[in-house]
């Protein structure tokens, strides 16, 4: 799965290393930007220990986003029947979870966010299986819900999550395609 856009270039996807990988994750999930992300204070181990349980879990996966070929965001998704939101909402067949995160950088792209968070959902609707994309953002994390509208997401209500109080918005392959024009 690839996208390239003349203003941001070349997003590719990969699979994470948990271990080859922890060091890069630290410094991304630790800085100030991923205060949403909520492991301000992990050690490089805790990074490595997350994602390995991410990895031997079945229902979980994280990818890392390659700009031009250098790591610049990661992705992460799961399936909702079974993690993150099991009792909070009804799953439907076909559901997938999604978060995402942006690397940090003293260089921002102007439309670089909007281009990640398109091909993770370019990416998740390539799978024929998957219908709908769903997400639970911090209800103040105004930013990610601006962006998850520009892709498509229609918010359905706030959910009280163990860690957060969550905004749960869902969005179609159809919602995605009318929002982005992009074939899924």
């Amino acid at each position: 799965m690839s996208t390239t856009t003349a203003a941001v270039g070349r997003l590719t996807l990969r699979p994470l290393d948990p271990v080859e990988d922890a060091e890069l994750l630290h410094g991304w999930v630790t800085h100030p930007k991923a205060a949403y992300w909520m492991m301000q204070n992990a050690k490089p181990v805790d990074v490595e220990r997350a994602y390995m349980d991410i990895a031997a879990d079945e229902h979980s996966h994280a990818l890392i986003g390659l700009h031009d070929g250098e790591p610049a965001f990661l992705m992460e998704y799961y399936d909702p029947a079974h993690r993150e939101l099991v009792g909070l909402y009804e799953p439907r067949p076909g559901d997938v979870g999604m978060h995402f995160l942006v690397a940090p950088t003293d260089r921002p792209v102007h439309g670089f966010t909007r281009a990640v968070i398109t091909t993770v959902m370019a990416r998740l609707f390539d799978d024929p299986a998957t219908s709908r994309v769903v997400v639970e953002p911090d209800v103040s994390n105004t930013a990610v819900h601006a962006l998850n509208e520009a892709v498509g997401f229609v918010p359905e209500r706030e959910i009280q999550k163990p860690e957060k109080q969550a905004l749960l918005s869902f969005c179609t392959r159809e919602q995605f395609v009318a929002a982005t024009g992009v074939a899924a």
